[in-house]
C-alpha cells in the first residue's frame, strides 16, 4: 500500500473505530467481542483499502463487514456461551448514587437486555437504524437485503423490543 493510501486509512480508522465498537457492543452486548470484531473489520478494510476508496462507498461497506463478522462470530461453537440474569458480583447499592441516576441506568439496562434478546438480523436492524441513525436505504445497503425487508424486520423488532420491555415493566 503507498504512503498516501495508509495515512488516508489511519484517519478514516481514527475517525470509524470508535462509532464501530459502539455499534458492535450494541450488536453482541459485550465490550471485549465488540473490539475484536471492530478489529477484525478495520483489519478487512486494510486490506482491500485502495479499491474499496475508489469506490468511495466506505460506510454502507464498513457496516455490512461488521455485521457479517458478528453473524459469523455468533456461528463459531465456541461462542454459544449463555447470557445470565444475575451477574456473580454485584456492584454495592450505595455506590450507585442518586436514585434517579440509578434509574436512568436500569432502564439503559433493561433495553439493552431486551435488545440482546432480539433475533439477529431484528437487533442488527433496529442498531443501525436507531443507534446509528442510518436511514433505510443505508440499513439496506449495510445488510445486503432490500428496503422492505428492513421495513418488516424494523416494525418486527420494535414489537418484539416493547414485548420484552413491557415485561420488565420499563417504560
Amino acid at each position: 500500500m503507498r504512503r498516501h493510501d495508509e495515512e488516508r486509512f489511519r484517519e478514516f480508522a481514527a475517525g470509524q473505530a470508535r462509532p464501530l465498537r459502539r455499534t458492535a457492543y450494541l450488536l453482541c452486548g459485550d465490550w471485549h467481542l465488540a473490539e475484536d470484531l471492530t478489529q477484525s473489520v478495520l483489519i478487512r478494510m486494510y486490506r482491500s483499502w485502495p479499491r474499496l476508496e475508489r469506490r468511495g462507498e466506505l460506510g454502507p461497506y464498513v457496516r455490512r463487514v461488521l455485521v457479517r463478522a458478528w453473524l459469523d462470530e455468533g456461528r463459531r461453537p465456541w461462542r454459544r456461551e449463555r447470557a445470565v440474569a444475575t451477574l456473580p458480583d454485584a456492584p454495592d447499592p450505595a455506590a450507585t448514587g442518586p436514585d434517579d441516576v440509578a434509574s436512568h441506568l436500569d432502564a439503559r439496562n433493561a433495553v439493552h437486555r431486551a435488545l440482546l434478546a432480539l433475533p439477529p438480523r431484528q437487533r442488527a436492524t433496529l442498531v443501525l437504524r436507531y443507534f446509528d441513525d442510518l436511514s433505510v436505504a443505508q440499513t439496506a445497503a449495510a445488510l445486503g437485503c432490500s428496503e422492505g425487508n428492513v421495513k418488516s424486520q424494523t416494525a418486527r423488532g420494535l414489537t418484539t423490543l416493547r414485548t420484552h420491555l413491557e415485561r420488565s415493566e420499563v417504560r
